[in-house]
């Protein structure tokens, strides 16, 4: 078989499969008779999170706590352990017990005999995001990765929690089972479902919940700002609806969204989905559309990473990182599936599905990464790249698995569609993967075992489109949009106006480029980001003179900057040119034939 895979072949994924079957053995190898129970409040004054344990049972001589330097969802290094104060080890009397703190995420105590130990210390909660902690006057989010510390090798160690609730707010939110009756202690299997599990905590709005084959769901939240609630949980309930559509079955016992208020970002959890957002722009259905695709992706990751996993992901590496070079299959096809949920829903149709593939495919092909950095590579590299690439960079070699994923689930889920006549589809390969790997084997696939499950549903070799994840080769879109009676006009043509390839905007009274697009004439002449423009051909520059420059001059004629760049000014001169771009706008053909209706008909209006 061919492989188009750098970085992995036959024997690290069999080396791959046999450590993940270690770890998962040494995880395993709990402490019998342990017992970790952590007791959690809040002080908004000070914004900070008070944490004790009490541990129990037989011990060893010494105990390494360890907290996470990240949180499962969000592939960058948080380094939790800098926001710990106030470490404090006691016996069952309170006699303190000596510690040392060797590195930034280790605290290590000398158990001497003792049959318990308390901890307590406090965790500094600032941090208003998704994968961190923040305690405001009104409300909480807590990411347990960063609040509860494990032992080190013990990280499937039963554990319960009790969060005190602080006074005057009136609920808490979490995946997580109730320990008891009481509304306030928690339980979790080990520390993985723990750190997978968010609480939400305030003065919070719950809207009306609903049940799909029994299980209840619930959208609990912070200043959501849904007019329309019911309307608004009525289309949640057939997204979800068509994600048990697609898989065939749901893999909880319950399942809560997380609203955290205003703010960006959205992390999936076993059970629950912490997604941030204020309700705005439901009247209008762009703004519908990207509300409704945002929280899609984030409940199907129920599916598609926390169950249907790359093999790296789990069980977890809580000190390096968990890396995997599957994350455009596990994040990219996600934002398809995003697309397909909303649009089978009824929420979209297919010209506004086209639409969305098409934002995915412009964000990678019109910027130079795609010429430098694969699929695959940018998976592996988002722990130093970032999950949207190195966006900060002056000139930016990377792309986004985010842009890229996406796309190719379409390209394989044409082919497949196209092989089979339409009796198999991409769906098909995500139900063998949940079913072989999570629900029979218990384990992640591998990136062959992967490969494997779409060769067979295809019923061939995909050998290209699997060097189109693993490579920079260009993409021959006509072959795979043709299959579904799509054309895609990605023809190199003329631009109107004289082109110099900056965009800039005035910042107090002065322009400052925020953008070079790569080798332009610009480029060429050594303009760059953040550069200031001080005049145009001997005039104060402004941002209309810059933009006067496309309709004023013609291809040929040069222009003289002064530029000031890295607190060094200089004189260049910039030769405009004509620009050739490529639209890739997709319409569907003249006369499509009868599969290529029926794949179209499949994909983009709501079929299977």
């Amino acid at each position: 078989m061919i492989n188009y895979y750098p970085f992995i072949n036959l024997k690290k994924a069999f080396i791959t499969t046999l450590l993940a079957i270690a770890l998962i053995s040494a995880a395993s190898a709990q402490q019998p008779g342990q017992k970790w129970h952590y007791s959690m409040s809040v002080e908004p004054a000070t914004k900070k999170l008070h944490v004790s344990l009490e541990l129990t049972g037989k011990l060893p001589d010494t105990v390494a706590f360890k907290m996470p330097t990240w949180t499962t969802g969000y592939y960058q290094f948080m380094n939790f352990g800098k926001s710990v104060s106030d470490f404090i080890a006691t016996d069952e009397s309170g006699k303190a017990i000596d510690f040392k703190h060797p590195d930034q995420n280790t605290w290590k105590v000398a158990v001497s005999g003792n049959k318990v130990i308390k901890l307590k210390y406090d965790v500094e909660a600032i941090r208003n995001f998704v994968g961190g902690n923040y305690v405001d006057t009104a409300h909480a989010y807590l990411s347990p990765a960063g609040i509860f510390m494990y032992g080190d090798k013990n990280i499937l160690q039963p554990v319960t929690v009790n969060v005190q609730q602080y006074p005057g707010w009136t609920r808490i939110a979490t995946g997580l089972d109730l320990a008891g009756s009481d509304s306030t202690q928690f339980k979790a299997p080990d520390f993985d479902v723990l750190y997978d599990a968010p609480i939400l905590m305030g003065k919070l709005e719950k809207l009306p919940g609903f049940t799909v084959e029994g299980i209840p769901h619930d959208f609990i939240g912070y200043k959501m700002g849904i007019a329309d609630k019911q309307g608004f949980m009525d289309d949640m309930k057939k997204i979800i609806e068509v994600g048990l559509g697609i898989i065939g079955e749901i893999p909880y016992k319950h399942y809560v969204f997380l609203g955290t208020g205003p703010g960006g970002g959205g992390i999936e959890h076993l059970t629950s989905a912490s997604v941030a957002f204020t309700g705005n722009g439901l009247d209008k259905q762009a703004g519908k559309m990207r509300l409704y695709s945002f929280l899609a992706h984030e409940y199907f990751h129920t599916f598609n990473v926390k169950r249907i996993r790359p093999i790296e992901l789990g069980p977890f590496d809580y000190e390096k990182g968990s890396k995997t070079e599957m994350l455009w299959v596990s994040e990219g096809f996600t934002v398809y599936y995003e697309y397909i949920l909303i649009n089978r829903a009824g929420i979209t149709n297919g010209l506004e599905m086209l639409g969305q593939l098409r934002a995915n495919l412009l964000n990678y092909e019109k910027k130079p990464g795609h010429l430098f950095q694969s699929a695959t590579q940018a998976s592996l590299e988002t722990w130093s790249d970032g999950p949207n690439g190195r966006v900060a960079d002056e000139f930016n070699k990377t792309i986004s698995y985010y842009d890229k994923g996406p796309v190719l689930g379409l390209m394989l889920d044409l082919k497949i569609r196209h092989e089979t006549k339409n009796a198999k589809s991409l769906d098909d390969v995500m139900r063998k993967l949940y079913y072989s790997y999570f629900k029979k084997l218990k384990r992640g696939f591998t990136p062959q075992e992967f490969r494997q499950a779409c060769d067979e549903t295809a019923g061939i070799k995909l050998d290209e489109l699997f060097e189109y994840a693993s490579t920079v080769k260009e993409i021959n879109y006509h072959l795979y949009f043709a299959y579904a009676g799509l054309d895609i006009d990605d023809a190199w043509k003329k631009q109107p106006g004289a082109w110099n390839g900056i965009t800039a905007k005035t910042q107090k009274d002065s322009l400052f480029v925020t953008a070079v697009e790569y080798k332009s004439p610009a480029w060429e002449s050594g303009v760059r980001v953040k550069s200031k423009i001080i005049s145009i051909d001997g005039q104060p520059a402004t941002l209309a003179a810059l933009q006067a420059l496309s309709t004023n001059k013609k291809a040929g004629d040069a222009v003289t900057m002064e530029i000031e760049k890295k607190g060094k000014v200089e004189q260049i001169k910039i030769t405009l040119e004509t620009e050739m771009s490529r639209s890739f706008e997709i319409k569907p053909m003249d006369n499509p034939d009868e599969l290529q209706n029926a794949i179209y008909k499949g994909i983009f209006e709501g079929g299977h």
